[in-house]
């Protein structure tokens, strides 16, 4: 649920020196893979620090644009953008993983890259517009769950000026809060007298979690059930306690032959996945 990998930047330049493609966005990769016991492991591919984007091509009237990277042990990852005289969107999205990297896949059965590629799901946005996505997004195919977040990208960049405007994903537009019912806990009564200051109390503990009913549905018919609480306990700069609100949680995923997957999203980059 907390990611730990880095953020990659790419601020690529024409032949005059103006930027034509800015990116800086954040993703990770969920992989399964067969070993040679013929069982299967999941493994996570995050981001290093050290990545080059190689083979990026700013895009013209003609030519898709392509934002290109490299990283790791033979790994590598693209996604091309097409526009037409008013917008922009991404198309297809590319990954290839080097199982070769033991470090990352130890045993695997089958060995050398492993290329996937999936349609994007990026909406048109206006030419001179900044797309922005802060929520937690995610392309699953193939045994790989790609996951982004913290995505800010221009394609076909005017004049070499990064745009002002913004085009939100829909994850990112907040929605209504809902109303609450009054109750003893929530409801406050206006006072005519000064009230003293309140006793310092030591603070509440986190209730435990609420259950939550999560499923998946292949076809029609429901091929995964979880009836589950979830509370996330983080230990990093200090102990932080996150209960996971099923009301608010979406459920995605995918069922195979020999493999499921449950991916659990609050909205506010808490990604679970089983």
């Amino acid at each position: 649920g907390f990611f730990q990998s880095d953020a990659v930047e790419v601020d690529l330049k024409d032949g005059a020196n103006a930027t034509c493609l800015y990116a800086n966005w954040m993703m990770k990769f969920l992989i399964t893979y067969e070993t040679n016991s013929s069982d299967y492991k999941n493994t996570t591919l995050n981001l290093p620090s050290n990545v080059t984007h190689d083979g990026s091509v700013c895009g013209s009237d003609t030519q898709a644009a392509l934002l290109a990277v490299q990283f790791g042990e033979g790994h590598s990852w693209s996604v091309n953008f097409t526009k037409t005289n008013e917008t922009y969107q991404a198309d297809f999205v590319t990954f290839t993983y080097n199982t070769n990297d033991t470090t990352l896949f130890p045993d695997a059965k089958r060995k050398g890259p492993v290329t996937i590629v999936v349609k994007d799901t990026m909406q048109p946005v206006q030419l001179n517009n900044v797309f922005v996505c802060h929520n937690t997004d995610f392309l699953d195919a193939e045994s790989v769950t790609q996951i982004f977040w913290n995505v800010t990208v221009q394609a076909f960049v005017q004049n070499g000026t990064i745009g002002k405007k913004e085009s939100r994903c829909h994850a990112d537009t907040p929605t209504a809060a809902p109303t609450v019912p009054p109750t003893v806990a929530n409801v406050t009564t206006a006072s005519t007298t000064t009230a003293s200051p309140a006793p310092t109390t030591a603070p509440k503990p986190v209730e435990n979690p609420e259950t939550g009913n999560y499923s998946l549905k292949s076809g029609n018919k429901t091929c995964l059930l979880a009836n589950v609480g979830l509370q996330l306990n983080v230990s990093q700069d200090k102990p932080l306690l996150i209960n996971i609100n099923p009301k608010t949680t979406r459920a995605d995923g995918a069922c195979g032959n020999t493999t499921a997957t449950l991916k659990l999203n609050d909205g506010n980059s808490t990604l679970i996945g089983f």
